[in-house]
């Protein structure tokens, strides 16, 4: 496959890639390593290829580096499907056997965490190691809910119904694509406030703006939950290293940690004062840390 050696993604620098008849963008940086995986990095929710430039930049001296828009994200194509964590496994796991061809390290943040999992576990031969930076995805709750009453009942499915209107959702979706709505989340999940700039700002944006934007916004909301992570940690079988920004004020890092050590206790982590994007925002301290680990597989 043809590539390109950029440092900064912000113009759009980048390939394409047809998967079930959808333009998926992909950006490829630096050249095959002897005796080293490729890495390929797979963004969150709402993110880009753009989310990763940093690491980009910093890791494709070392490693052969892809980055990868999501369907339905970024610069990749946005058809009225039915989104869920199946359909990133599957893009993944094909990226990986049509154009990587080689043994890849997936690196994943938050939903791209969760689909990064999923395809470790859907081709392990593909897969040399796992990253999770901050992922998201639920356990197996062992004590379950007690069962709701019938007033309950109806006020959830009341609000159910609600949130799949059309007009409620694309009213939602309008609401948080607003770049002063984007930066007060930012706000919310990065300690440092010096890293949320407005190129950043507009990165988020600017995918908004494409057709069909909303529609993927309004599915990811509906769709059923995947695979419970234990389900998951319980079939994976490649090395996995677990990056935590322990600032996140949306995932309990230290819980949840011992979550995955209860599931998977042959692992590597480390925990960086950084929030939910620590790839973005303590980039030097992540590419530090990824590089390592690598190298020591």
């Amino acid at each position: 496959m043809p590539s390109t050696v950029i440092t900064d993604t912000t113009s759009g620098s980048g390939e394409y890639w047809q998967w079930r008849d959808q333009s998926i963008h992909y950006v490829h940086a630096g050249t095959p390593q002897a005796q080293r995986p490729a890495l390929l990095l797979v963004h969150g929710f709402g993110a880009s290829t753009d989310h990763w430039r940093k690491n980009i930049s910093g890791l494709q001296a070392d490693f052969e580096v892809w980055a990868i828009d999501l369907l339905g994200f970024g610069r990749s194509a946005k058809p009225q499907w039915e989104y869920n964590g199946d359909l990133w496994r599957d893009q993944l796991g094909d990226f990986m056997a049509q154009v990587i061809q080689r043994p890849t390290v997936l690196a994943g943040n938050s939903l791209g965490g969760y689909g990064a999992l999923a395809a470790a576990v859907h081709c392990p031969t593909l897969v040399a190691g796992l990253i999770l930076l901050n992922s998201a995805g639920s356990f197996t709750d062992p004590t379950p809910p007690p069962e709701p009453s019938l007033s309950q009942k109806i006020r959830g499915q009341l609000q159910r119904s609600l949130v799949r209107q059309p007009w409620v959702s694309r009213l939602i979706f309008h609401w948080t694509r607003r770049r002063s709505t984007i930066r007060r989340v930012l706000k919310q999940v990065y300690l440092d406030h010096g890293a949320i700039t407005d190129q950043l700002v507009e990165d988020i944006y600017r995918p908004s703006c494409s057709p069909g934007a909303a529609e993927v916004f309004a599915s990811v909301f509906k769709s059923a939950a995947g695979e419970k992570v234990d389900v998951l940690l319980g079939q994976l079988q490649c090395p996995l290293f677990l990056l935590w920004g322990e600032g996140d004020p949306w995932v309990d890092c230290r819980s949840r940690s011992a979550k995955f050590h209860q599931y998977y206790p042959n692992l590597t982590e480390s925990f960086l004062q950084a929030g939910h994007c620590p790839h973005d925002e303590v980039p030097d301290l992540v590419n530090d840390s990824i590089r390592s680990w690598i190298l020591s597989l």
